[in-house]
């Protein structure tokens, strides 16, 4: 299975959520009165219907048939979409170091077309080097295991892989400053960390900005986010915030568009790749 496949599941997943939303409000009948079908809570109709939870197509078919779903043709097509989705991702190996709140995000990032992150605290994930995401993962599980620590490295490595897949994901990241003056690891890691910024900043389908201090008070005042974009046109963006226990996905059109303005904000003030370049070429020269 590729990581296009298995990432893809998520989003199957997701669409057919909306798909089994739409039909349940075309019909007028509630989240009790669907899960009361099922033999299942309001709760897990919510879950089905957010794309968060995996379906059984005894569940998909007396739904169809609750909201009178009769066409043998839409049934299968939904059906075969509910069979797609619950193909398991390539990240469910790493289940042992994965928080479940953070499974669907992986997923949603490898099927994504498009990728815009702001990042405060540190480099962000797709571009980290082995070392300094070994320092990153050490300073945020001080308890962890040796053998934990190197599980969390190898998921984050496995990740960036999407930066060269044929998928051809485009990514566009804007680094706070202060994300390249806080350091993890020694000079060697910081070193290794800036020329592979440089690097992989070169590629085209890679861009890279950092927000300088001396722009002062910035359009990411709110913190680190980040925007999915996805090839389906029936999936809309997606906007991520990551907390330390949880996470939260934005996907209403009016807060999107928010998000859209202050990431084409940050985008429009933040020093171009050029002079960012320029700036990780100085900061290495000082180490």
């Amino acid at each position: 299975m590729t990581t296009s496949e298995s990432s893809g599941s998520v989003v199957r997943r997701i669409l057919l959520g909306s798909q089994l939303r739409r039909l349940r409000e075309t019909r007028g009948i509630t989240r009790e009165a669907a899960g009361y079908s099922i033999r299942a809570s309001e709760s897990k109709i919510s879950r089905m219907e957010l794309g968060r939870v995996s379906f059984k197509a005894r569940d998909v078919e007396d739904l169809l048939t609750l909201y009178g779903v009769s066409d043998t043709g839409e049934r299968e097509a939904l059906l075969a979409l509910a069979r797609e989705a619950n193909v398991a991702g390539w990240w469910h190996t790493y289940g042992d170091v994965l928080p479940g709140w953070f499974q669907t995000y992986v997923g949603l990032e490898g099927a994504a077309s498009h990728i815009s992150a702001y990042e405060v605290q540190f480099v962000h994930g797709l571009l980290q080097t082995e070392e300094y995401a070994h320092a990153v993962v050490t300073r945020g599980q001080p308890a962890a295991a040796a053998a934990e620590v190197d599980r969390r490295v190898a998921l984050r490595l496995e990740r960036q892989k999407l930066l060269v897949s044929e998928r051809g994901t485009r990514f566009h990241a804007v680094l706070d400053e202060a994300a390249l003056h806080r350091p993890y690891g020694d000079a060697a890691v910081m070193r290794g960390q800036f020329q592979h910024l440089i690097d992989v900043s070169e590629r085209a389908d890679v861009t890279l900005q950092v927000m300088p201090f001396a722009f002062g008070g910035h359009a990411g005042e709110s913190g680190a986010f980040t925007m999915l974009r996805f090839p389906e046109s029936d999936l809309s963006d997606v906007v991520y915030l990551e907390q330390l226990t949880s996470s939260l996905y934005v996907d209403k059109r009016e807060e999107v568009a928010q998000y859209e303005r202050a990431m084409a904000r940050l985008h429009e003030d933040s020093l171009n790749p050029h002079r960012t370049r320029d700036l990780l070429h100085r900061l290495l020269q000082l180490l």
